[in-house]
């Protein structure tokens, strides 16, 4: 899933590193420190850190945090679970279930069906 929004950020990066000589030209889009190579997971996890740390986020914030952030904003704006579970490449629909944490503010927009019956 790319937003329209991140693939023109994207896109913007792609001329701006080529202009600079950051990007060999068919090179990676975020390579890494030697430029024939990709970002390492370990260089993309300490720019997890530091982004976590300008933002003074106190808690301890990985690669899987940011997964799992994304499936609870997603269960945060009513998307069904079987969709996120294609999302994230679940074959399992109780890894998925595992895997969300459900919003404390989504469980109380929550109506019991008894609320719908009509009493006459």
């Amino acid at each position: 899933m790319l937003s329209p929004v991140l693939l023109e950020r994207l896109r913007v990066w792609w001329r701006v590193a080529h202009a600079q000589g950051k990007m060999l030209d068919g090179g990676w889009l975020f390579p890494g420190l030697n430029p024939i190579e990709s970002l390492s997971p370990r260089q993309l996890n300490r720019a997890i850190h530091a982004a976590a740390q300008d933002a003074q986020i106190e808690k301890h914030v990985s690669m899987h945090t940011l997964r799992h952030s994304f499936a609870t904003h997603l269960l945060e704006q009513k998307v069904d679970i079987r969709v996120i579970q294609v999302l994230l490449g679940h074959k399992k629909l109780e890894t998925t279930a595992l895997y969300a944490q459900v919003a404390t503010d989504l469980l109380r927009e929550v109506v019991s069906p008894l609320e719908n019956l009509r009493s006459d």
